[in-house]
């Protein structure tokens, strides 16, 4: 039996805790804005040795050193917005993909890797590959050849100023969402593996990340971004490997999970009733041919392949300006187009860095003997020892009522038949509160799947290898938040500050704006990572967010780059209604884990808070299709309205910008082998061949 947390529970949960609720055997963990107790001997800290701090320390001295060895080159507000477009392909393209390599990638996909198995590589292999090709080939010779400074400048170009200034608010928010989540994850980290107050890790990590940023603008971001991307890998290599061999090896692993599968509730992976087939975790298009309810994800193929290969796909490929950025940095045309498919090369093979450990965390957790779970949620010791308190007076005979009783003083949902064992055992003979806690501790049936990647370096990592995996996470989480603070301040100077607030003032003034745009970049970032420490897996409120932004944008992307007659009108109401249209849909619906056995919403955050018309399997379904929900509603209005309102620009002025009066690119100068059709043709191939061997 499993019990949802109750409203008052979740309630209960909120209070400081001070150091007066600090037990000898306890510590304090901090997380988000509350301050929480874990037990000692199950959320132990991590012991740094020397070797360790001196590699984190070398670290954040290199990345300091590269903004200040570049603050002598920032003389323009173009040196450090924009780079001058002055960085060769290899750079950017690094760039490209470790400015997606922040929190999205390690600890959400680690978590999607135990939540949801194999299929999580659909991120890359249909979620990222296809739409890099069409970045690359058919989409950078627009942004490029334009000259313009950033995507909404772009829109300004193609359709009228309420475009771009509708795109430019939406990014920033989006950016600023985006970058919040990888320093909380950064925080959350360092709080669990090494006892750092939350908050005290928050403020100091955003700002290593606001000194090298506004000394070397986006070029020192760009360039410790390539520092970050053989940081990742040097680091996380070995916890797969030593990961893998724990388990027995790939086969091996497999198997487990095919145990797992059949009856995930005994893992308290899922609802009691839940079956699978054994390949649920281990195949990744078989269980999502069979329907969304043969899968842990909760889609179809069709939300697979339209909700997110094609609509969150493209919309995040092609026009989010994050990664956008890093072609349009490129020294030239050839170099603005090579730049995805660099990228996409280490893009197609990251999935066995980041999702492998959460599937290898699920293993482990079906192995009763390598003494491993998957982490819970944090609890506050004030909610365990009122919990202590109802097992101690709890009567045997009346068993259900001891389990619902224990679940509302924790607020999270439990496993009635340990809570029961534990109320017998009791009864028999007296246990410690220590030995009740930790029963309790073993009956949570959550789990909190971001502190996956988190406790397998915990299990894994040595002193020396320690200190490499944590700068590893350092790394990626800080190229999160300066990827999307250096967008920021470039939309936010050019596209908001110019174009409405001061207009015709000298390159310094801009400059200076972009410094100071920096600066509130990282504090608004900061009060988006207390928001993100709601949501236990951050893939799941990154898609979100994306769903609300890129899926619409995409729309008006698509029917303006290849459609003449779009108009100025049509893209802004159409966008605008895009947006609106997905706000609609997640105030509508939510999943069916959001919802208790009284039909009430549980947390209005994760959707369903004017009414419940519809219940998605997970949030990752729920996500798909709002996406394709906002992109078929923006794409219709545009469309709609565009045949009944007048164009405003001429041919002659749409040159460049859309694509039947665009001279295309002549590849000429290049050999057969070197042009970029090809290398995408050849990319394409070898995404389907990894789609096939994980069939």
């Amino acid at each position: 039996m499993y019990l949802p947390a109750t409203t008052g529970g979740w309630k209960k949960k909120l209070r400081r805790v001070t150091e007066k609720d600090c037990s000898p055997s306890g510590f304090l963990l901090v997380f988000g804005p509350l301050v929480f107790i874990g037990r000692k001997e199950r959320m132990s800290h991590i012991q740094l040795g020397g070797i360790d701090y001196a590699i984190m320390a070398i670290y954040v001295a290199a990345i300091l050193g590269i903004g200040w060895t570049l603050a002598r080159y920032m003389k323009t507000s173009s040196d450090f917005l924009t780079s001058a477009r002055s960085i060769p392909t290899w750079v950017t393209g690094l760039a490209f993909i470790s400015a997606n390599l922040g929190a999205l990638e390690l600890v959400g996909m680690a978590a999607s890797g135990a939540k949801y198995g194999i299929a999580t590589s659909h991120f890359y292999w249909v979620g990222a590959i296809p739409a890099m090709i069409f970045l690359a080939v058919f989409m950078m010779p627009f942004y490029y050849g334009s000259k313009a400074r950033s995507v909404p400048e772009y829109l300004k170009m193609r359709f009228d100023e309420r475009v771009r200034a509708l795109n430019s608010v939406a990014f920033a928010v989006m950016t600023i969402f985006a970058s919040g989540i990888s320093m909380n994850a950064l925080a959350k980290l360092l709080n669990q593996l090494l006892g750092w107050n939350y908050h005290m890790a928050l403020w100091i990590c955003s700002g290593v990340v606001l000194l090298y940023v506004l000394k070397g603008g986006l070029t020192s971001a760009i360039y410790t971004e390539v520092l970050q991307f053989f940081m990742i890998v040097l680091g996380f290599a070995p916890v797969v490997y030593l990961g893998l061999k724990d388990v027995g090896g790939w086969h091996a692993m497999n198997q487990s999970l095919q145990t797992v599968a059949t009856n995930p509730a005994a893992l308290n992976l899922k609802e009691g009733s839940t079956h699978y087939a054994a390949n649920a975790w281990t195949s990744a298009w078989q269980p999502l041919l069979a329907g969304p309810q043969n899968n842990p994800m909760g889609v179809d193929w069709f939300a697979m392949v339209f909700g997110l290969g094609f609509v969150l796909s493209f919309g995040y490929w092609c026009t989010n300006f994050l990664v956008v950025q890093r072609a349009m940095a490129a020294k030239n045309m050839t170099a603005a187009r090579n730049t995805p498919l660099v990228a996409a090369v280490p893009k197609m093979l990251f999935p066995f860095l980041v999702i492998v450990p959460g599937m290898i965390a699920v293993a482990l957790t079906s192995m009763p003997d390598k003494d491993y779970r998957i982490p819970p949620p944090i609890v506050s010791q004030e909610n365990y020892t009122k919990a202590v308190e109802v097992v101690k007076k709890a009567n045997p005979s009346e068993s259900a009522a001891a389990v619902t009783a224990v679940a509302e003083a924790l607020g999270v949902k439990v496993s009635g038949e340990k809570v029961a064992a534990l109320v017998a055992d009791n009864a028999k003979t007296k246990l410690s509160d220590e030995k009740i806690q930790n029963g309790i501790y073993n009956s949570i049936a959550e789990y909190d799947y971001d502190g996956v990647i988190l406790s397998l370096v915990k299990k894994y990592c040595p002193p020396g290898l320690l200190g490499l995996a944590l700068t590893a996470l350092l790394a990626s989480f800080m190229s999160g938040m300066a990827g999307n603070v250096t967008a920021f301040n470039t939309v936010w100077t050019y596209d908001l500050y110019q174009a409405y607030f001061a207009k015709d003032k000298s390159d310094k003034h801009y400059f200076w704006a972009g410094k100071v745009t920096t600066v509130v970049g990282i504090l608004l970032s900061i009060g988006a990572a207390y928001f993100a420490a709601m949501y236990n897996n951050a893939m799941d409120i990154i898609q979100l967010v994306f769903g609300f932004v890129n899926a619409p944008l995409f729309a008006t992307f698509l029917l303006g780059m290849f459609w003449k007659r779009t108009t100025g009108t049509g893209a802004f109401l159409g966008l605008f209604g895009g947006i609106g249209g997905s706000a609609v849909f997640h105030a509508l619906t939510t999943t069916s884990s959001n919802v208790d056995a009284a039909g009430h919403v549980i947390n209005g955050m994760k959707g369903g808070y004017l009414a419940v018309v519809s219940q998605f399997p997970s949030e990752m379904a729920q996500n798909f299709w709002l996406a394709a929900f906002a992109f078929i509603a923006c794409f219709v209005l545009t469309l709609g309205i565009s045949l009944v309102t007048r164009r405003t620009k001429t041919d002659d002025e749409l040159k460049g910008l859309v694509y039947s009066l665009t001279p295309k690119v002549v590849d000429h100068a290049q050999a057969w082998y070197a042009r970029p059709a090809f290398l995408g043709c050849v990319l394409l191939v070898g995404c389907v061949i990894l789609n096939i061997i994980f069939w």
